[in-house]
């Protein structure tokens, strides 16, 4: 409790203006594939940075070592803050911490992939950003790297490979547009599953093993649309489950005809950061 209520203090008070950045939409196969850039998906956090400061999709400020951040340009680039596959909730913690801790942050890459302020399109934004990052000559500030693929077959062979990899999926850029501060098909995601983000409205008491404990939970997505979610859980989630009113990230495999996701499953609340 006194963590959270230091974490509540910290996110409370040190905020900004969320950034306008561009969003990604599914990928759908009837693209032009030829006409994309592709890259991995990174699970990590989200990161823009202003040209002084770090700052997350939600508006929280990101309070990075200097050592970190003085190489940055005084242009804005947007990012990810990644460690490796598999341990976002390691990175998550690092930077919610209210004291710094260099150590920890030397763990943590920052994986840049756009230009926001820049008029050009995403072709030449991506050579304009190879001499950014070159110039910066530094380990922990990366540029994402960006492919082309040839054919749909070709594409989520790509997938397989990276997922095989404990990669989380891909991201596709197209090179003729320019940034938008929206969602749209300029930026795409291919992933196993999908992914959304719902509120939690009402827990429904477990059975047999899980008596006792949560058994499932009932949320409900933007459009008002609720549903249950029962997998996913562990025994201690089960036993201190997301708070009502609290918004958490789940997968899911399509829609029902009802619109409904398919075999959802719970991944994590979802973190301000």
């Amino acid at each position: 409790m006194k963590f959270f209520m230091i974490f509540l203090c910290l996110i409370t008070t040190v905020h900004a203006a969320p950034p306008a950045l561009q969003l990604a939409n599914n990928y759908s196969p009837d693209i032009n594939i030829k006409n994309y850039w592709v890259s991995e998906k990174y699970d990590g956090v989200r990161a823009y940075w202003d040209g002084q400061q770090l700052i997350t999709r939600q508006g929280n400020i990101i309070h990075a070592p200097d050592g970190f951040i003085n190489a940055l340009p005084n242009t804005p680039l947007d990012g990810e803050l990644w460690i490796d596959r598999g341990k976002f909730d390691e990175l998550s913690g690092i930077i919610r911490q209210q004291k710094i801790i260099n150590t920890n942050w030397e763990k943590i890459k920052y994986m840049v992939f756009d230009l926001p302020a820049s008029p050009y399109r995403f072709d030449v934004r991506l050579q304009h950003l190879k001499i950014i990052i070159k110039n910066i000559n530094k380990k922990h500030i990366q540029l994402i790297k960006q492919t082309k693929i040839s054919s749909h077959r070709l594409l989520l062979k790509k997938l397989d490979d990276a997922v095989a990899k404990n990669a989380e999926g891909l991201m596709l850029h197209l090179g003729s547009s320019i940034y938008k501060n929206k969602r749209s098909n300029d930026v795409l995601k291919l992933k196993k599953y999908y992914d959304a983000e719902a509120i939690v409205i009402k827990y429904i008491p477990g059975k047999g093993k899980f008596s006792g404990m949560l058994g499932s939970m009932l949320v409900e997505m933007p459009n008002k649309t609720r549903f249950k979610i029962g997998s996913g859980f562990s025994n201690a989630e089960r036993r201190n489950p997301p708070k009502i009113g609290s918004t958490i990230t789940y997968k899911y495999f399509g829609l029902t005809s009802k619109g409904k996701p398919r075999f959802a499953s719970y991944m994590r609340v979802r973190s301000n950061y």
